[in-house]
């Protein structure tokens, strides 16, 4: 396989045959490759314009700007990340970046609170780009009910109810965007991001147009997964891999910075259940038990925890330590004895 497959979500709604057979693809490639193109996904082309347009503008800003929103200031890891303030696996990965979430009120702290509700707070906004806001608030919503109807074709295509998804996601989801700029090469490092899986459930992701960098592993190689026209890039988490013992596969995946001279605008949306949600458990039929690989292990990363929340905590202290050093020394400490 030299390029990812694409699939259509619109032949869902285009009778019962086209949509059984989106049903079987979709399972097919998400079990043998865990990564793809989606088209035909109904998100408003001018919006898709919108999001660029306002993430390169944002990173046109003068510093001062950007660095009104730093996210060392927020005890929820939001806001805007200097170029090589974000590591993967201990090594510094080369981007700039605004982290947002779902805008809420922090969680008070006390006896018996988990720490990951800490992650629960409002976003930072950049006061010279209002227009930022209102746009990534409709992204969060488009694009989420994007991954709602992907995840309820997985339950079916699964020999699941539908719905067997949808309690993690009816209060609280705690989906994520992140709106990423990758400089050019510098000399110091091609890494961009480094080879990880995403540890949510699901991710869909836009690709500035005529942009490569994305690299995806399987059976053994890299495929270059450059930017298809209105497509997303689609791929399963480490949860949803849990939820189906395996048969579902997160995939390593890692981007390479682009040529010196140029940069690379992507916006990741990170769809994820509830902090306190264990994933519910999908009982395979036998045909599909049978395949099923269990967990995927990766020797540089820590396993797989069963609450999203504390694979959520756990990869922003490390990703993030001069965040975790301002904002959250106690739970260091902790982590440290």
């Amino acid at each position: 396989m030299d390029s990812l497959p694409v699939l259509d979500l619109s032949q869902l709604d285009a009778g019962p045959e086209a949509a059984a057979a989106f049903r079987a693809d979709l399972r097919r490639v998400t079990h043998e490759v865990g990564f793809f193109y989606l088209v035909g996904h109904g998100v408003d082309s001018a919006l898709i314009e919108e999001a660029l347009s306002v993430s390169r503008r944002f990173f046109e800003l003068p510093e001062a700007d950007k660095l009104e929103i730093e996210n060392v200031t927020s005890p929820q890891f939001r806001g805007y990340t200097r170029v090589g303030g974000e590591l993967t696996h201990g090594d510094v990965d080369w981007r700039e970046q605004i982290d947002l979430g779902v805008d809420r009120e922090p969680v008070p702290a006390g006896e018996g609170v988990p720490d990951y509700w800490r992650l629960e707070g409002p976003n930072l906004y950049p006061s010279a780009l209002p227009e930022l806001k209102p746009t990534f608030e409709r992204w969060n919503e488009e694009l989420g009910a994007v991954a709602l109807r992907l995840l309820r074709t997985w339950a079916a295509a699964l020999g699941a109810p539908e719905d067997a998804f949808d309690a993690a996601f009816a209060e609280r989801p705690f989906s994520a965007i992140k709106v990423v700029r990758y400089p050019g090469r510098s000399g110091e490092s091609e890494q961009g991001v480094g080879a990880h899986r995403d540890g949510g459930v699901l991710t869909l992701l836009l690709v500035e147009p005529g942009k490569g960098g994305l690299q995806v592993e399987h059976e053994g190689a890299w495929i270059e997964a450059p930017a298809l026209e209105n497509a997303f890039v689609v791929n399963i988490g480490e949860m949803l891999e849990l939820a189906t013992d395996g048969y579902l596969k997160a995939t390593l995946h890692r981007v390479v910075s682009p040529p010196a001279g140029t940069d690379r605008i992507s916006i990741p949306f990170f769809f994820n259940p509830a902090l306190d949600t264990a994933m519910p458990r999908i009982e395979l039929p036998s045909d599909l038990a049978a395949e099923a690989r269990g967990l995927s292990v990766d020797p540089t990363n820590s396993p797989i925890l069963e609450v999203y929340g504390e694979n959520a905590l756990r990869y922003r202290l490390r990703a993030h330590p001069n965040v975790a050093e301002a904002q959250h020394a106690d739970l260091l400490a902790a982590r440290a004895r």
